[in-house]
């Protein structure tokens, strides 16, 4: 397996991400929410992608399911705006 890959939410656009994950490396994302400081593992199997959150994992049955759940949590950044 590949090395993990260590960032902070926004730090890298949802491509770069997704083409991550999809070489087989994990993401590892440092954010914050409610003031408090966590990390999501983003992964995928081959066929299911994943977001592990410290309360509970997330599985998306597609890559634009994915790639919304990326934006939406500010975890990657579109292209335009990195």
């Amino acid at each position: 397996m590949s090395d993990s890959l260590r960032i902070d939410a926004g730090e890298r656009t949802t491509d770069e991400i997704i083409d991550a994950i999809r070489d087989g490396r994990r993401v590892v994302v440092r954010t914050t929410m409610l003031e408090d400081d966590y990390e999501v593992t983003l992964r995928y199997d081959g066929s299911v992608y994943y977001c592990d959150t410290p309360t509970q994992l997330h599985r998306h049955e597609s890559e634009s399911e994915m790639r919304t759940c990326l934006r939406k949590m500010g975890y990657g950044t579109p292209p335009e705006d990195a």
